[in-house]
């Protein structure tokens, strides 16, 4: 058979299993303990934990953080103990908050993680005894009974009324009866496999003595859960940050040996030239960004925790920002998850209240195992059941798929019948008709079958209702008295929508979110649940239809349909691949061990704080409540968050990049450095501390309105257009400098190093909104406050005694209103040129699927 794993399960053959059940006695203590060492425990794999200093040492990965080391070490080899100890403060500082951040968010996390039982009742040396689950061995004989885990994949050796809830593992909502296992038995699909029990999955009702046959990682449960700690794919963000990683790389490596090597053969001295390459590396890096990023998603990570929804893996929320497809399944996203009986009709579908009674006395009395369609009728409403008296049940089974309850009233035998529609009506011979039971001709049947048909296509769960009044006297009946009956009517059930359906979907549709339905459940419930709260069907496509499609038919597929009905957990995961292939972000919401692989696939793996353990060990996000309004909040915020990490991004990349090359382009024709190595390092970190605040920086709202997404594409057009504008007003400055004012080379230094930081960090105030004119969009008061401090630092510090240290001297006051005049013209042209940026550009921004799905 296959399960959600996707790996073939088959039941041992009798030789093993004879050899596991040692003795109906149970294995002794010996015996079990050669078995602990020789199988090991009972423990599903999970993911590697490691500890907290090579979690801190990992940090160190980052392509940024490893330019800076590179740059440091440097520095300390040629004495240079200054620069050193800049950049190796600005690397603690990075790499400190970044490991602090996310170490609080995984301790966090370890708090929703339960172990799924912890003991289990077993023989042992023919004694019932409590063991843990850890030592649970093949052949342990274990006992189960209503309410219990099942500690492992067992065979049923005996069973009474024995009905174990697999929908976790499955997807199945209704309960499998489980029966003893008889030589020769091979199973088939996980239906057809009633002597096979589970771990993770629990006994509704009866007891049950079953055989260990698999433990820990062998188990079913074992290899979902061993597929799941393998590295999961490389998602959308993370794909996009390993490339801004290598373009820095590139931009930085270009930059540093073209300026080395110019100026050590033409214009300065070797050790002199070294030095000033190893401050522009710095210089162009935007080493913050760890440290931004991880006090960006922090700030996401609360705030989207106050909306209940829980981050584990900080990244995450990137990509939740990003996502423009979600993929659910509809039981307890779109529907309560609590089935209700919403008609007794008889066969001409007049509402009849001797259905109700008929069914209410069949749910009430029977002994075996109580469906959720039982516990729909039971609640519907008090139904009067004064003067009947249970004499005999004759129990449900799957060959029948009816159950029977006899009753005495009024010194009548009343035989009582409920079940699936086609099988009841085979064994009727007539029908109620106006209050008469009439014969049932081939054209009445047709008829009823009509109706059932009719009820199933709008959606209804239905079960036929019959009767018959029995003449002979007697206390035990057997399923041979179920014949010659009259066909009642009919009981329809349905899991109405939630009340907040309609109003979700409108929520995600204005997100920019499409919701794709994959399901188990067959087409005609899922429809008429989507056909109820307005979700428009633009297609729908079986399991079987998927079965028969290659990966090319598919991905065409996946893009016109937006209902996918009776799929297996692997066919979830190739649905969900198709729709990644095709250049979507896509998220999965899912709470069951079969929705595991499907977490993990996904870019965003999204589960509930009531789902199985191994659901949540997937996911990236927890939502409290498994609500899309709950999760389209938690979609805006991720966007915020997106939003202000892309500030960072194309400001620390543009701005350094321009500056920076404007100081290797005038390093090749000045007879002196335009900027000291101390200066440059100092103008970074200064920079920098201006966009600590970025994080609690406001977002416009129309930037959260749609899913954009971190193409290196945009990031490489903004740095080449924005960059080159910066250096023209650089080259600007130099000249009037030289030309106008004379400059020395300590003037030209603490001149040019003034400019370049204020129109730097003044800058952000246009590149971070997509308004126009930018002053529309207000910044929050701690961005403002953290560019005015750092503005003024650089003006003031020529003029104290720290100046000198880094080779300043203070500037005239005409030059200072020039270097303002220049900047205010920088930043009106860039705010010129914004716009037209945008519209050439921006798509790149923005979802760009919609080009690969349409040349599919």
């Amino acid at each position: 058979m296959q399960v959600a794993g996707g790996e073939p399960v088959s039941f041992p053959d009798d030789d093993a299993l004879l050899h596991l059940a040692l003795s109906p006695e149970g294995l002794t203590s010996d015996e079990a303990a050669r078995r602990l060492e020789s199988f090991g425990y009972n423990e599903v794999a999970r993911r590697e934990r490691r500890s907290a200093v090579i979690e801190f040492a990992l940090h160190f990965k980052n392509p940024l953080i490893l330019i800076l080391l590179i740059a440091g070490i440097i520095s300390i080899f040629l004495g240079e103990t200054a620069n050193a100890a800049i950049i190796f403060f600005i690397i603690v500082v990075s790499v400190l908050i970044d490991f602090l951040q996310e170490h609080r968010a995984n301790r966090a996390v370890e708090l929703l993680r339960k172990r799924i039982t912890t003991t289990t009742t077993l023989l042992r040396d023919g004694m019932k005894r409590e063991v843990g689950l850890a030592e649970v061995v093949p052949g342990d004989i274990v006992s189960l009974s209503a309410g219990d885990l099942v500690p492992a994949d067992a065979v049923v050796l005996g069973a009474k009324d024995c009905f174990v809830n697999q929908s976790a593992l499955t997807g199945e909502p209704f309960p499998v009866e489980k029966i003893p296992y008889a030589p020769g038995h091979r199973g088939g699909g996980l239906h057809e496999s009633p002597a096979y029990l589970f771990l993770g999955t629990s006994v509704v009702s009866g007891t049950a003595t079953a055989v260990v046959v698999r433990t820990g990682s062998s188990t079913v449960y074992g290899k979902i859960a061993r597929r799941l700690t393998a590295r999961p794919p490389e998602t959308e963000f993370e794909r996009g940050l390993r490339q801004f990683g290598f373009l820095i790389m590139q931009i930085v490596f270009f930059l540093v040996v073209f300026v080395f090597l110019i100026n050590a053969l033409f214009r300065h001295g070797v050790l002199e030239s070294l030095l000033f390459a190893v401050a522009l590396a710095v210089g162009v890096t935007p080493e913050l960004l760890p440290m931004i990023l991880s006090l960006n998603l922090s700030r996401g990570a609360i705030s989207m925790s106050d909306r209940g929804v829980i981050v584990k893996h900080l990244p995450s929320i990137q990509n939740f920002g990003s996502m423009d497809i979600l993929c659910t399944d509809k039981t307890g996203t779109l529907t309560e998850n609590r089935i209700s009986l919403i008609l007794h009709i008889d066969p001409d579908g007049v509402e009849s209240e001797k259905v109700l009674l008929s069914s209410f006395l069949n749910s009430s009395c029977q002994t075996g195992l109580k469906s959720p369609l039982d516990e729909a009728i039971l609640q519907h409403r008090e139904v009067d059941v004064g003067g009947y008296r249970k004499i005999d049940e004759i129990p449900f089974d799957f060959t029948r798929k009816r159950i029977s309850v006899v009753f005495d009233h009024g010194g009548e035998t009343l035989l009582i019948t409920k079940g699936a529609p086609e099988e009841i009506l085979r064994m009727c011979g007539s029908s109620e008709h106006r209050g008469t039971a009439e014969e049932l001709t081939p054209g009445r049947i047709r008829e009823i079958l009509e109706r059932y048909d009719g009820l199933s296509r709008q959606g209804f769960r239905v079960l036929g209702v019959a009767s018959r009044l029995l003449h002979e006297r007697k206390t035990v009946f057997t399923a041979s008295d179920e014949t010659d009956m009259v066909f009642l009517g009919f009981v329809a059930f349905v899991d109405p929508p939630k009340e907040t359906a309609r109003e979700s979907l409108q929520l995600l549709d204005r997100a920019g979110v499409a919701l794709k339905i994959l399901t188990g459940d067959n087409e005609l419930v899922t429809r008429k649940t989507c056909e109820s709260i307005g979700y428009g069907i633009t297609g729908i496509v079986t399991g079987t239809e998927i079965a028969q499609m290659d990966d090319d038919a598919l991905g065409r597929v996946v893009e016109r349909a937006n209902i996918f009905t009776r799929l297996t957990p692997i066919q979830k995961d190739r649905v969900i691949l198709a729709l990644k292939g095709n250049g979507h972000v896509v998220g999965y919401l899912g709470d069951g061990i079969n929705d595991a692989p499907s977490l993990r696939t996904a870019d965003i793996g999204i589960s509930v704080d009531n789902a199985v353990d191994i659901a949540r060990e997937s996911a990236d996000i927890i939502l409290l409540k498994k609500d899309l309004r709950v999760l389209e909040e938690g979609v805006r915020e991720g966007r915020r968050t997106f939003g202000n990490t892309m500030k960072y991004i194309m400001m620390g990349t543009s701005s350094n990049f321009g500056n920076m090359f404007s100081v290797a382009a005038a390093s090749l024709f000045l007879p002196f450095l335009p900027m000291l190595p101390i200066q440059i390092l100092l103008n970074n970190l200064l920079y920098d501390i201006s966009q600590s605040t970025i994080p609690a920086d406001a977002v416009d709202r129309e930037y959260t309105e749609r899913p954009k997404r971190l193409d290196i594409r945009f990031i490489q057009k903004f740095v080449l257009f924005f960059g080159p504008l910066s250096s023209v007003f650089d080259f600007l400055t130099f000249f009037i400098m030289l030309t106008i004012f004379n400059a020395s080379e300590p003037l030209f230094q603490t001149a040019w190093f003034i400019e370049s930081l204020a129109t730097q960090v003044a800058i952000i105030f246009v590149i971070r909104t997509r308004m126009s004119p930018f002053y529309r969009s207000r910044p929050s008061r701690y961005l403002l406050a953290s560019c005015a401090l750092v503005i003024t630092m650089a003006v003031a510090l020529p003029f104290t005694p720290l100046g000198p240290v880094f080779g300043f001297i203070p500037i005239p006051a005409v030059l200072l209103l020039v270097l303002a005049a220049l900047a205010a013209g920088y930043l009106a042209l860039v705010e010129l040129l914004k716009q037209w940026f945008y519209r050439h550009y921006g798509m790149h921004l923005e979802k760009g699927f919609n080009g690969i799905a349409a040349a599919r």
